[in-house]
């Protein structure tokens, strides 16, 4: 018999997404969770999301994701209660979360309706937890596509409407939360998380501590942020606050929260005659993106003062400025039409070129 004849079949190699855990009692565990393994899987999750520098509204959004995907059942399984929830270790979760279970796709299907956006999200926040797990991640499971979304703007005209219900407002803070975010940049969550120390009036500038991805950057106040700076500080100090250190306060005293911003900006909207919903925060942030863009800023320094992490976040402005290109254009032909209407006038051109001599440079 052939020698070749004799040698028994090797089994085909397992895609990436086959190896590993096809029988549970295999189930193994990275050795930097071995010594955890006894433990809650909540508490020492979120000590991994803080770990990593992860923020509140990161961390809250991955466990509200999260939750319906532990909790969906397979064909046999209870239903989950909130203290099982809560108190199942991770050992126990690593089993549950084995991606050839038919779990993950089974909770994929669920939210297969979601608007993309939202279901990539879910997605990230589920793919994060398998591979802190030590599990592969299925490669069947895939991003949606969301195709390109512009961040929305406001016109000039619609600013100065909401500039002016600003200044009006019986808010006090309106005024100035408006102008700062417009002028700076800045988002709502480093507006709320402002202290007074990190302000200095004489530079014209504040230093955003612990902003998003826990980075400091520096932003630069114009002069009219200064004055409006400047006109909430005695109105500052007339409040009955516990927070002394908080730039932004309420009526009540208290540090303004992210949900108090926005509530200013529906009222402002509606003042300004502006569809609710059109006017947040991040709007004004974007305005003060393209405004710098218009005016022949450069994408590394709007990088930087925007705070984004990697300059293809900023690269997304160049697709709003090709949105003012055709205002820009009309603009500029309806002035050249209206030159070319007007009679020319010739004037006696003076000469003002300096002409030189012995002793140097002699204005004509």
């Amino acid at each position: 018999m052939n020698e070749r004849e004799k040698r028994t079949p090797q089994p085909k190699a397992r895609r990436p997404s086959q190896r590993r855990l096809v029988d549970e009692n295999d189930l193994k565990l990275p050795a930097r969770l071995i010594h955890l393994r006894h433990l809650p899987w909540r508490t020492s999750y979120q000590r991994q999301l803080q770990a990593e520098n992860k923020s509140e509204n990161t961390q809250k959004s991955y466990f509200y994701g999260l939750r319906a995907l532990v909790e969906t059942t397979l064909p046999g399984e209870d239903v989950l209660d909130d203290e099982t929830f809560e108190t199942m270790t991770i050992e126990t979760l690593a089993a549950r979360m084995e991606p050839m279970n038919g779990r993950l796709d089974l909770w994929a299907h669920g939210i297969a309706d979601l608007r993309p956006t939202t279901f990539n999200a879910r997605l990230a926040a589920a793919r994060h937890l398998v591979r802190w797990l030590g599990l592969l991640w299925p490669d069947h499971l895939q991003r949606a596509r969301t195709g390109k979304r512009l961040p929305r703007t406001l016109t000039r005209r619609e600013l100065t409407t909401v500039l002016e219900a600003a200044n009006i407002s019986e808010n006090p803070a309106a005024a100035l939360a408006v102008t700062m975010m417009l002028d700076t940049g800045m988002r709502v969550s480093e507006i709320c998380n402002l202290n007074i120390e990190d302000v200095d009036l004489d530079d014209g500038s504040a230093r955003i501590m612990g902003g998003k991805g826990d980075k400091d950057r520096l932003v630069l106040f114009t002069q009219r942020t200064l004055a409006r700076l400047q006109a909430w500080m005695p109105i500052r100090e007339r409040l009955e606050s516990n927070d002394r250190s908080a730039c932004f306060l309420n009526r009540r005293g208290r540090r303004l929260q992210p949900r108090g911003v926005q509530r200013m900006m529906d009222a402002l909207a509606e003042e300004a005659g502006l569809p609710k919903g059109k006017l947040t925060p991040h709007v004004l942030r974007h305005n003060f993106a393209t405004g710098l863009l218009e005016r022949g800023a450069d994408l590394v320094t709007i990088q930087r003062l925007m705070g984004h992490a990697t300059i293809a976040t900023t690269r997304v402005y160049l697709e709003i400025s090709d949105q003012t290109l055709r205002e820009v254009y009309h603009r500029a032909q309806a002035l050249r039409e209206a030159l070319d209407e007007q009679p020319a006038v010739v004037e006696p051109v003076e000469e003002t070129t300096p002409s030189t001599s012995s002793r140097g440079v002699v204005e004509s």
